[in-house]
């Protein structure tokens, strides 16, 4: 190689190191986007402040980065534009990572796992539906998963299934029932479960530790859970912070920051707070 092709290549070797310096952010604060009506993942507290175990653990993870971190509240159907518009840079919302949405934006490495489930009005027929309380994932043992599948389509026949918009619950009811039921899509998972509540659908699908958080309050004394637990396929592969792509960078500090959360029991602690259930994955 002669001197000039030399100096050519350090040229050009010097304009990437500048042009890397230049594209790289300095995280010194993190807006992170969330619902503020998913609970216990987070709602809004009487006094306005956005509370539950993702403000919990955003806390925890933006102090193990050094980084500060605000909160702001965002519908769920306008997350991920949101996200890629640069109105916040981190979605934390129970987003399960699927490979659709992947396809849009990146994903810290999950932070829960939680199956999906049914609720219906006790005096249902549905809630008398076998296999109540079953774990089936779709992923690892696809003959169960058929034959869950199969019984859930036979007792969902001609009845009302109400989901939220935008949701794997949604995808997996689009995928699987329409054909048979009936599919309600609902802004928020408050104007779904009211609607349950007053007998204008049959049932609803969540995360499991929303329908029991529903199923906990008050007004709900006359529902319950009903059928299996339902996890892999359209229901991804577990919780996590949904990231720009171009942010790789803030990616790989908020993975370690969610590793070293798991390592010293933090994760658990707020899961247990909020969930009353361990749900590390």
């Amino acid at each position: 190689m002669n001197r000039r092709s030399l100096l050519g290549a350090a040229l050009t070797c010097s304009l990437l190191v500048l042009a890397g310096a230049a594209s790289a952010k300095d995280w010194k604060t993190v807006v992170i986007g969330m619902e503020g009506a998913y609970e216990p993942y987070n709602l809004t507290d009487p006094s306005g402040k956005i509370v539950g175990f993702e403000p919990d653990l955003a806390m925890d993870v933006c102090a193990r980065i050094k980084v500060e971190c605000k909160i702001i509240a965002q519908d769920w159907d306008g997350m991920i534009p949101g996200l890629q518009a640069g109105k916040f840079d981190v979605i934390m919302d129970g987003m399960s990572i699927t490979d659709e949405r992947k396809k849009q934006i990146d994903f810290s490495v999950p932070y829960a796992s939680v199956p999906a489930a049914l609720a219906t009005a006790k005096s249902s027929p549905l809630a008398k539906l076998a296999g109540a309380g079953k774990l089936v994932n779709f992923d690892k043992d696809k003959a169960v998963g058929a034959a869950a599948l199969a019984s859930l389509r036979e007792a969902l026949k001609g009845k009302t299934l109400g989901v939220q918009v935008s949701t794997t619950h949604a995808t997996f009811a689009g995928d699987h029932l329409k054909d048979v039921a009936t599919i309600k899509e609902y802004k928020t998972t408050d104007e779904r479960d009211l609607d349950l509540k007053s007998g204008r659908i049959d049932a609803v699908l969540d995360d499991e530790t929303a329908i029991a958080s529903m199923l906990g309050k008050d007004d709900a004394k006359d529902f319950t859970e009903f059928g299996p637990r339902l996890t892999g396929g359209d229901f991804g592969v577990g919780v996590g912070m949904g990231i720009r792509k171009s942010d790789a960078d803030l990616t790989a500090k908020f993975d370690k920051a969610i590793k070293a959360a798991f390592a010293d029991g933090s994760i658990k602690k707020y899961s247990l707070k909020w969930f009353k259930i361990d749900t590390t994955p």
